[in-house]
């Protein structure tokens, strides 16, 4: 059997990488991307805390939009009291459902992520005409809201065709969050020159941690200090991105919330915090793309 190959990268071990600091020397750059969806009543995708029902299924509906209605205003004071900036993946479909949303990122100065217009689609699922004008009108919605473009996209359910990237890269898409395949930036070709691969945890994402896999809150709190207190560490030995994957209808739960403000506090309070920069992907990017020719896998593929 010959094995398909994607071609966007080639392999690199990261025991084998040049060496290179985050800003002021900082070794662990921090970002949280909290992902704010939105969803078509009674039809299409969605996430499930349970069983899903009949259609219309109220029962999860609503469940997923208490994230938008409460969660996500918990989540909001709580990086306020904790002075934590932080990304956010949004559906453009949130700028006439919740406009008091997308405000309150404004006032705080954070970064919009593309995610789509509603998570009750996938891309992948789309001919490349199709996807491309699907990426077009998000893109398009952020501008005339923003007045610019996000620089950064995740697609809704990571989803991908054979031809995101190239599509993104003509957008004018500078990163992509898609490809959880590193724990430090990395290049990506695509036909119209390279996009950076920006880390994004899925195994200390709150959704597939707790909807799919089942974890406890409890766990979760567990699971995401054990791997911050690692990183931390390794962190010595290679400069590391550590992304914390939220999702309103998820963590917004208050006794999740309740884990959240743990995990942060520990990563705050951590004797070596001053190794941290607290961050988000767009600073991320823009200290990657600064580096000398040499320093990034992939740094050399055609720009």
């Amino acid at each position: 059997m010959e094995l398909k190959q994607h071609g966007r990268y080639d392999y690199s071990p990261i025991t084998e990488r040049a060496d290179y600091d985050w800003p002021d020397g900082k070794r662990l750059a921090f970002y949280i991307g909290l992902n704010i969806e939105h969803f078509s009543f009674g039809e299409g995708l969605g996430h499930t805390p349970t069983n899903p029902g009949v259609q219309p299924d109220v029962r999860n509906f609503a469940w997923r939009d208490y994230g938008l209605r409460v969660g996500i205003w918990r989540v909001f004071d709580l990086l306020d009291e904790l002075d934590l900036p932080a990304s956010h993946l949004m559906n453009t479909s949130i700028y006439d459902y919740a406009p008091q949303i997308p405000a309150r990122i404004r006032e705080r100065g954070d970064e919009f992520v593309g995610h789509g217009i509603t998570n009750s689609e996938q891309q992948g699922d789309y001919p490349e005409d199709e996807e491309r004008a699907l990426i077009q009108t998000a893109t398009d919605t952020f501008r005339q809201n923003e007045g610019e473009g996000p620089g950064g996209w995740m697609g809704p359910w990571i989803s991908e065709s054979a031809h995101t990237p190239d599509l993104l890269k003509e957008s004018g898409y500078r990163y992509i969050m898609d490809w959880s395949n590193d724990d430090q930036p990395t290049w990506m070709r695509t036909r119209a020159g390279r996009l950076l691969m920006l880390p994004y945890h899925i195994e200390i994402n709150d959704s597939p941690a707790q909807l799919s896999r089942r974890h406890t809150a409890s766990q979760f709190t567990e699971m995401v200090c054990a791997h911050f207190d690692e990183q931390i560490r390794l962190c010595e030995q290679q400069p590391l991105v550590f992304s914390l994957a939220l999702h309103t209808f998820v963590v917004g739960q208050p006794y999740r919330l309740a884990g959240l403000r743990d995990i942060l506090a520990h990563i705050r309070n951590h004797p070596e915090a001053d190794k941290i920069w607290f961050t988000r992907p767009r600073d991320i990017y823009a200290h990657v793309a600064s580096l000398p020719k040499g320093t990034v896998p992939g740094d050399d593929f055609p720009e």
